[in-house]
């Protein structure tokens, strides 16, 4: 069975999605189409910006979003996925490549997302840092016993999560995971604690666009991030969509699922490669292949 997966923030670069542009009329079409929903030319700042420029999640986010899922569609009647999953921002290009989402709606959606996340990372200072070589259950455990606000935010591989939260609890956990083992603990360049309840505020904004939003059957099931498993009915979709903005993305274990219930390649559709190392981490057997 083969799967498609989709990239998340921090896999943009400058240049991305300029071949596809200049490929085809039907795919320039789609990028303009973007260009006029956004309201700027953002494929300006995607081809030929600077990496301050994509780095601004007003930016990034629909960015990434554009480029994932004019790939798919780049594939033509060769993309028939068994099964998608995408990695935070990722999952919303899972879905329009699944057709639950129209890629009008979906890029709505995207851009709802990144300001409600912008603001949200304005009203608190915020941090999240990469954990390395310890297991989950550790880091979870450091966490919780931890005063101020820190959660596991992206179990992303075996002996690779990130964790998110206050600048103080972040720090403190910093230091305690080190003390209880981790091989390193790196402070991450991101605007806020995203999948912490810092972003609380803006799970309350992006509800109302959801609510607001259709929500088709999809053409194969898609795992989540809040719970790692197939989901077919946009009810459920819709919820899972939601609790992902302060729920943490749980990467290793939706890729394990998806191998256990058949998947037997994985075609990274986005910006970046890194998702395919995670993939290999997760499950040394895994078949990648390119588009």
């Amino acid at each position: 069975m083969k799967s498609y997966i989709f990239p998340g923030q921090g896999s943009q670069f400058v240049g991305m999605g300029k071949e596809l542009y200049e490929s085809s009329n039907e795919l320039k079409g789609l990028f303009e189409s973007a260009n006029d929903l956004i309201g700027f030319r953002i494929t300006d700042l995607m081809f030929s910006g600077s990496d301050e420029d994509l780095r601004q999640t007003n930016v990034t986010q629909p960015a990434i979003f554009i480029h994932s899922v004019i790939v798919a569609r780049s594939l033509g009647n060769s993309f028939s996925p068994a099964m998608v999953a995408g990695h935070s921002l990722g999952e919303f290009s899972a879905l329009v490549a699944n057709n639950a989402l129209t890629f009008e709606d979906g890029l709505k959606l995207v851009i709802a997302r990144a300001n409600a996340m912008q603001e949200a990372c304005e009203m608190n200072p915020s941090a999240m840092a990469a954990i390395l070589g310890l297991e989950d259950s550790i880091v979870e455990e450091v966490c919780a016993n931890i005063e101020h606000i820190v959660v596991p935010a992206n179990y992303n591989c075996p002996g690779q999560i990130v964790i998110s939260g206050s600048v103080e609890g972040v720090n403190e956990a910093c230091i305690k995971l080190t003390e209880a083992g981790a091989k390193r603990a790196l402070p991450l360049k991101v605007g806020g604690a995203f999948h912490s309840p810092l972003m609380e505020p803006a799970r309350e904004k992006l509800a109302i666009a959801i609510e607001n939003t259709k929500v088709n059957d999809p053409s194969c099931p898609v795992y989540q991030n809040v719970d790692a498993m197939p989901h077919t009915v946009p009810s459920e979709i819709k919820q899972n969509l939601v609790a992902q903005l302060t729920g943490p993305v749980r990467w290793t274990q939706s890729v394990m699922n998806m191998v256990q219930d058949g998947a037997l390649s994985f075609t990274e559709l986005g910006p970046g490669k890194v998702l395919q190392g995670l993939v290999k981490k997760i499950n040394r057997e895994a078949i990648i292949e390119s588009v």
